[in-house]
Protein backbone atom coordinates (compact mmCIF):
# COMPACT_ATOMS: atom_id res chain seq x y z
CA UNK A 1 0.00 0.00 0.00
CA UNK A 2 1.37 3.92 -0.56
CA UNK A 3 0.08 7.03 -0.41
CA UNK A 4 0.01 9.99 -2.90
CA UNK A 5 0.91 12.68 -0.27
CA UNK A 6 4.17 14.51 -1.11
CA UNK A 7 5.01 17.03 1.65
CA UNK A 8 6.76 20.42 0.54
CA UNK A 9 9.10 22.84 2.99
CA UNK A 10 6.57 25.68 4.23
CA UNK A 11 7.50 29.20 4.34
CA UNK A 12 6.19 30.78 7.15
CA UNK A 13 3.70 34.21 7.74
CA UNK A 14 2.46 36.03 10.85
CA UNK A 15 -0.68 33.76 11.99
CA UNK A 16 -3.04 36.16 11.08
CA UNK A 17 -2.33 36.56 7.06
CA UNK A 18 -2.50 32.31 7.86
CA UNK A 19 -5.88 32.35 9.54
CA UNK A 20 -7.06 34.35 6.92
CA UNK A 21 -6.08 32.17 4.29
CA UNK A 22 -7.05 29.26 6.29
CA UNK A 23 -10.76 30.77 6.77
CA UNK A 24 -11.53 31.23 3.16
CA UNK A 25 -10.22 27.63 2.09
CA UNK A 26 -12.45 26.82 5.07
CA UNK A 27 -15.31 28.97 3.19
CA UNK A 28 -14.63 27.38 -0.05
CA UNK A 29 -14.88 23.83 1.59
CA UNK A 30 -18.18 24.67 3.33
CA UNK A 31 -20.52 24.22 -0.04
CA UNK A 32 -19.10 20.29 0.02
CA UNK A 33 -21.50 20.02 3.39
CA UNK A 34 -24.21 17.25 3.99
CA UNK A 35 -26.56 19.70 5.79
CA UNK A 36 -30.41 18.59 4.13
CA UNK A 37 -31.98 19.11 7.82
CA UNK A 38 -30.12 22.18 8.77
CA UNK A 39 -29.35 24.05 5.44
CA UNK A 40 -26.03 25.15 7.52
CA UNK A 41 -23.21 24.06 5.40
CA UNK A 42 -19.80 24.44 7.59
CA UNK A 43 -16.12 23.56 6.83
CA UNK A 44 -12.68 23.15 8.92
CA UNK A 45 -9.23 23.89 7.73
CA UNK A 46 -6.71 21.59 9.44
CA UNK A 47 -3.38 23.43 8.83
CA UNK A 48 -0.24 20.88 8.66
CA UNK A 49 3.19 21.94 9.64
CA UNK A 50 4.61 21.14 6.04
CA UNK A 51 1.95 24.17 5.01
CA UNK A 52 -0.38 21.12 3.41
CA UNK A 53 -4.27 21.63 4.74
CA UNK A 54 -6.93 18.59 5.22
CA UNK A 55 -10.73 20.33 5.05
CA UNK A 56 -13.65 18.61 6.89
CA UNK A 57 -17.33 19.68 6.37
CA UNK A 58 -20.45 18.90 7.99
CA UNK A 59 -21.68 15.89 7.13
CA UNK A 60 -25.74 15.62 9.02
CA UNK A 61 -27.51 12.44 9.66
CA UNK A 62 -31.45 11.92 9.64
CA UNK A 63 -30.37 10.86 13.64
CA UNK A 64 -28.94 14.06 14.23
CA UNK A 65 -26.81 12.77 17.26
CA UNK A 66 -24.70 10.80 14.56
CA UNK A 67 -23.93 14.37 12.87
CA UNK A 68 -20.04 14.55 12.18
CA UNK A 69 -19.00 18.25 12.82
CA UNK A 70 -16.51 20.05 10.69
CA UNK A 71 -13.52 19.89 13.10
CA UNK A 72 -14.04 16.36 14.18
CA UNK A 73 -14.55 15.48 10.45
CA UNK A 74 -10.86 17.26 9.79
CA UNK A 75 -8.96 15.71 12.54
CA UNK A 76 -9.70 12.28 11.94
CA UNK A 77 -9.01 12.28 8.47
CA UNK A 78 -5.20 13.70 8.67
CA UNK A 79 -5.06 10.73 11.65
CA UNK A 80 -6.31 8.20 9.09
CA UNK A 81 -3.67 10.03 6.98
CA UNK A 82 -0.81 9.41 9.54
CA UNK A 83 -0.63 13.03 10.10
CA UNK A 84 -1.45 14.70 13.70
CA UNK A 85 0.87 17.39 13.41
CA UNK A 86 -1.45 20.22 13.46
CA UNK A 87 -0.08 23.95 13.25
CA UNK A 88 -3.27 25.80 12.99
CA UNK A 89 -7.07 25.05 12.32
CA UNK A 90 -9.58 27.92 11.43
CA UNK A 91 -12.83 27.85 10.00
CA UNK A 92 -15.71 28.56 7.96
CA UNK A 93 -17.98 30.29 10.80
CA UNK A 94 -17.61 30.03 14.34
CA UNK A 95 -16.49 26.96 15.81
CA UNK A 96 -18.81 25.45 18.43
CA UNK A 97 -17.82 25.30 22.10
CA UNK A 98 -17.98 21.66 22.07
CA UNK A 99 -14.97 21.85 19.35
CA UNK A 100 -13.09 24.47 21.07
CA UNK A 101 -12.94 22.31 23.98
CA UNK A 102 -12.33 19.28 21.62
CA UNK A 103 -9.18 20.82 20.21
CA UNK A 104 -7.71 21.97 23.45
CA UNK A 105 -7.86 18.55 24.17
CA UNK A 106 -5.98 16.81 21.19
CA UNK A 107 -3.37 14.53 22.06
CA UNK A 108 -0.74 14.70 20.02
CA UNK A 109 -0.38 19.05 20.00
CA UNK A 110 -1.28 21.71 22.01
CA UNK A 111 -3.52 24.38 20.89
CA UNK A 112 -3.70 27.71 21.86
CA UNK A 113 -6.85 29.46 21.43
CA UNK A 114 -6.96 33.00 19.17
CA UNK A 115 -10.66 33.81 18.77
CA UNK A 116 -13.97 31.39 18.01
CA UNK A 117 -12.87 30.65 14.78
CA UNK A 118 -9.28 30.05 14.98
CA UNK A 119 -6.78 28.01 17.44
CA UNK A 120 -3.29 28.16 16.64
CA UNK A 121 -0.34 25.67 18.50
CA UNK A 122 0.62 27.15 21.37
CA UNK A 123 3.78 29.29 21.40
CA UNK A 124 3.97 29.74 17.56
CA UNK A 125 5.11 32.68 16.36
CA UNK A 126 4.47 31.93 12.87
CA UNK A 127 3.06 29.76 10.92
CA UNK A 128 3.47 27.94 8.08
CA UNK A 129 1.86 29.34 4.96
CA UNK A 130 -1.26 27.00 3.11
CA UNK A 131 -0.11 25.09 0.48
CA UNK A 132 -1.58 22.44 -1.35
CA UNK A 133 -4.41 20.32 0.12
CA UNK A 134 -3.23 16.97 1.53
CA UNK A 135 -4.19 14.15 -0.68
CA UNK A 136 -6.53 11.55 0.97
CA UNK A 137 -5.92 9.09 -1.41
CA UNK A 138 -4.06 5.81 -0.83
CA UNK A 139 -2.76 3.31 -3.49
CA UNK A 140 -2.56 -0.68 -3.99
CA UNK A 141 -2.06 -3.29 -6.01
CA UNK A 142 -5.42 -3.12 -8.74
CA UNK A 143 -4.65 -6.66 -9.82
CA UNK A 144 -4.53 -8.14 -6.55
CA UNK A 145 -8.46 -9.30 -5.67
CA UNK A 146 -7.25 -9.21 -1.59
CA UNK A 147 -5.43 -6.19 -2.05
CA UNK A 148 -8.40 -3.57 -0.77
CA UNK A 149 -8.85 -5.87 2.32
CA UNK A 150 -5.08 -5.63 3.59
CA UNK A 151 -4.89 -2.50 2.86
CA UNK A 152 -7.66 -1.76 5.12
CA UNK A 153 -5.88 -4.12 7.80
CA UNK A 154 -2.91 -1.96 7.40
CA UNK A 155 -4.94 1.42 7.72
CA UNK A 156 -6.10 0.03 11.02
CA UNK A 157 -2.60 0.21 12.43
CA UNK A 158 -3.40 3.97 12.48
CA UNK A 159 -5.87 4.04 14.50
CA UNK A 160 -6.21 5.57 17.94
CA UNK A 161 -7.88 3.35 19.79
CA UNK A 162 -7.36 4.70 23.39
CA UNK A 163 -10.26 3.69 25.26
CA UNK A 164 -11.77 0.47 23.38
CA UNK A 165 -7.98 -0.65 22.73
CA UNK A 166 -9.98 -2.14 19.49
CA UNK A 167 -8.71 -1.09 16.20
CA UNK A 168 -10.45 -0.94 12.84
CA UNK A 169 -9.45 0.28 9.58
CA UNK A 170 -11.44 0.61 6.27
CA UNK A 171 -10.79 1.91 2.98
CA UNK A 172 -13.50 3.29 0.69
CA UNK A 173 -12.64 2.17 -3.06
CA UNK A 174 -12.80 5.35 -5.49
CA UNK A 175 -11.36 3.00 -8.44
CA UNK A 176 -9.26 -0.04 -8.93
CA UNK A 177 -6.32 0.41 -6.69
CA UNK A 178 -7.11 3.63 -4.91
CA UNK A 179 -9.02 4.87 -2.23
CA UNK A 180 -9.46 6.71 0.86
CA UNK A 181 -8.82 5.27 4.46
CA UNK A 182 -10.40 5.83 7.50
CA UNK A 183 -9.99 4.24 10.98
CA UNK A 184 -11.41 4.86 14.54
CA UNK A 185 -9.94 8.16 16.30
CA UNK A 186 -11.19 7.88 20.10
CA UNK A 187 -11.04 10.49 22.75
CA UNK A 188 -11.83 10.23 26.47
CA UNK A 189 -15.28 11.64 25.99
CA UNK A 190 -16.81 9.21 23.91
CA UNK A 191 -19.53 11.68 22.31
CA UNK A 192 -16.41 12.94 20.17
CA UNK A 193 -15.35 9.02 18.96
CA UNK A 194 -15.24 8.34 15.21
CA UNK A 195 -15.22 5.05 14.45
CA UNK A 196 -12.93 4.01 11.05
CA UNK A 197 -16.11 3.68 8.35
CA UNK A 198 -17.77 7.43 9.31
CA UNK A 199 -13.95 8.68 9.68
CA UNK A 200 -13.99 7.66 5.51
CA UNK A 201 -17.35 8.52 4.73
CA UNK A 202 -16.70 11.92 6.22
CA UNK A 203 -13.25 12.28 4.26
CA UNK A 204 -15.19 11.33 0.88
CA UNK A 205 -17.72 14.00 1.44
CA UNK A 206 -15.27 16.87 2.31
CA UNK A 207 -13.20 15.70 -0.85
CA UNK A 208 -16.06 16.03 -2.70
CA UNK A 209 -16.40 12.36 -3.89
CA UNK A 210 -19.64 10.68 -4.44
CA UNK A 211 -21.20 7.40 -3.95
CA UNK A 212 -22.05 4.79 -4.31
CA UNK A 213 -18.74 3.35 -3.38
CA UNK A 214 -17.45 0.04 -2.11
CA UNK A 215 -16.13 -0.18 1.52
CA UNK A 216 -13.75 -2.58 3.02
CA UNK A 217 -13.28 -3.07 6.63
CA UNK A 218 -11.25 -5.01 8.72
CA UNK A 219 -10.94 -5.63 12.52
CA UNK A 220 -8.34 -7.13 13.01
CA UNK A 221 -8.86 -8.61 16.99
CA UNK A 222 -11.96 -9.96 16.02
CA UNK A 223 -12.69 -11.14 12.33
CA UNK A 224 -16.37 -11.65 12.88
CA UNK A 225 -17.12 -7.88 13.78
CA UNK A 226 -19.75 -5.81 11.77
CA UNK A 227 -20.12 -2.31 11.50
CA UNK A 228 -21.72 -0.49 14.69
CA UNK A 229 -25.17 0.62 14.49
CA UNK A 230 -24.28 4.07 13.90
CA UNK A 231 -22.09 3.48 11.24
CA UNK A 232 -24.78 1.56 9.59
CA UNK A 233 -27.51 4.37 9.58
CA UNK A 234 -24.48 6.80 8.35
CA UNK A 235 -23.47 4.75 5.50
CA UNK A 236 -27.12 3.57 4.54
CA UNK A 237 -27.90 7.38 4.28
CA UNK A 238 -24.87 8.83 2.63
CA UNK A 239 -23.99 5.42 0.64
CA UNK A 240 -27.25 3.09 0.50
CA UNK A 241 -26.12 1.42 -2.99
CA UNK A 242 -22.34 0.70 -1.37
CA UNK A 243 -21.03 -2.78 -1.15
CA UNK A 244 -19.29 -3.65 2.34
CA UNK A 245 -16.51 -6.16 2.39
CA UNK A 246 -15.35 -7.62 5.53
CA UNK A 247 -12.20 -8.76 6.39
CA UNK A 248 -13.10 -12.32 7.66
CA UNK A 249 -9.25 -13.23 8.61
CA UNK A 250 -8.10 -16.71 7.13
CA UNK A 251 -11.61 -17.14 5.52
CA UNK A 252 -13.15 -15.71 2.31
CA UNK A 253 -14.12 -11.64 2.80
CA UNK A 254 -17.82 -11.67 3.36
CA UNK A 255 -19.96 -8.70 1.15
CA UNK A 256 -23.07 -7.59 2.28
CA UNK A 257 -24.77 -3.78 0.71
CA UNK A 258 -25.43 -1.54 2.86
CA UNK A 259 -29.38 -1.27 3.01
CA UNK A 260 -29.05 -4.89 4.19
CA UNK A 261 -26.60 -3.71 7.18
CA UNK A 262 -29.92 -1.64 8.21
CA UNK A 263 -33.53 -2.92 7.29
CA UNK A 264 -36.03 -0.43 7.84
CA UNK A 265 -33.10 2.33 8.51
CA UNK A 266 -34.70 5.98 9.51
CA UNK A 267 -34.67 8.01 6.55
CA UNK A 268 -35.35 11.09 7.94
CA UNK A 269 -37.60 12.60 4.76
CA UNK A 270 -40.26 13.66 7.22
CA UNK A 271 -37.09 16.40 9.01
CA UNK A 272 -36.64 17.74 5.26
CA UNK A 273 -36.86 21.32 5.61
CA UNK A 274 -39.65 22.64 3.17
Amino acid sequence: MTDERQPSSPRLSEPKAVLGRLAELARQAAPRSWVPYSGQPAAVVVLLSDGSYVPGVRVENASYPLTIPPLLNAVTTATALGRTDIAAIAGSAPLAPSEIVYATELPDVELHYVSDEALIEAGADLLPQPGEVLSPLIAWDATDPAAPVRAAAEVAGTARPHESNFPVGCVIELEPGRGIPGTNVEHADWTRILCAERNALGTAISYGFQPPFTLYLSCPDAPDATPCGACRQVLVELAPDAHVVMDRGKRAPETLDARSLLPGFFSGSALRPD
